[in-house]
């Protein structure tokens, strides 16, 4: 069943009569994505925050830097967080909340990439910006005062994609992590892939029009792609990967995308921990201020963070 403040949630999105975000020209998608996070914000949570640009393969990567303002007796954890929108939208602002809060309730340090976009940016362009901002907070680590052993990668909706595949590419150049969290990942190749993608086609924010709209603009007309760093699906050898936190929604079009992609995991070994947050549909991290069950995820990634980072962890890897 849908949860009841979803179902509210998505009555006041169609009565509303805005159009739907892929139907819109990007420029103006983006405008219209700022507003939608905006209203689910939680209040932002009191930790520092530092804005910085790094060296990327063809351009500056702008990234901001999270640090817990609370004492600490050890260094602590530090993680990656690659953020949603499709490919297409999404920047440092629109996740401010989300990563403040996974900095403050995870006792972590939070880098947070503003990768570039599609379609002025398409495939790889975004999975290159994340891997370069990984391979940073790898050599950096230690000078922002964190544990350079104890790296993490976490990412929802594109994002999530980014973080499975840059966890696949860390595991060869390196730094080791200590786990990736992915929150409704895209893992699948195609648009239509998956049931769940027909199941949910239309009325749960993110529609199959949507999906296709920003594949064509990531990965070109085919909307496909063409190997496992634009569909994690797709990689041969997932051996050797980090720990994973898998989180998908009952009601989202992304849902067999993160199961699909657990069972890969386990298959090669990998452990995972798989959750369905049934009442939910997509973007419900986001959607943390508005519902109950939002809050409740962001809760299990920030719980996840600090048992996975902690010092004793690291000790016992």
């Amino acid at each position: 069943m849908l949860d009841i403040e979803m179902k509210m949630l998505l009555a006041g999105i169609a009565a509303s009569g805005a159009p739907s975000l892929d139907a819109l020209p990007p420029v103006v998608g983006r405008q219209a994505f700022h507003q939608i996070v905006a209203a689910g914000n939680l209040p932002p949570a009191d930790v520092q925050a530092e804005d910085r640009w790094i060296t990327g393969a063809e351009t500056p990567i702008q990234i901001r830097i999270y640090t817990p303002k609370s004492p600490v007796r050890e260094t602590r954890g530090i993680v990656l967080y690659c953020h949603g929108g499709g490919f297409v939208m999404g920047d440092l602002n629109d996740y401010d909340s989300v990563c403040r809060t996974l900095s403050h309730d995870g006792d972590c340090l939070v880098v947070s990439v503003d990768y570039r976009l599609a379609p002025e940016h398409p495939f790889p362009a975004a999975v290159e910006d994340c891997h370069a901002a990984l391979r940073w907070v790898g050599n950096n680590a230690t000078a922002l005062g964190a544990d350079p052993q104890r790296i993490a990668v976490c990412g929802d909706s594109a994002g999530g994609n980014l973080a499975a595949v840059v966890a696949i590419l860390a595991r060869e150049s390196g730094p080791q992590l200590s786990c990736q969290i992915l929150i409704y990942p895209v893992t699948s190749a195609t648009p239509g892939d998956l049931p769940s993608h027909t199941e949910f086609a239309e009325g749960y924010v993110l529609t199959l029009d949507g999906m296709r709209n920003f594949t064509n603009h990531y990965f070109g007309p085919s909307c496909t792609a063409p190997d496992f760093r634009g569909a994690p699906l797709l990689a041969t050898d997932l051996t050797g990967l980090p720990p994973a936190l898998v989180l998908v929604g009952g009601y989202d079009l992304l849902r067999d995308d993160g199961v699909a992609y657990a069972d890969r995991l386990t298959e090669a070994g990998v452990p995972v921990t798989l959750v369905e947050y049934r009442g939910l549909s997509h973007g419900f991290v986001s959607m943390a201020g508005t519902t109950r069950g939002g809050r409740l995820a962001l809760d299990q990634v920030s719980s996840a963070l600090r048992l996975w980072l902690s010092p004793t962890a690291a000790r016992e890897a």
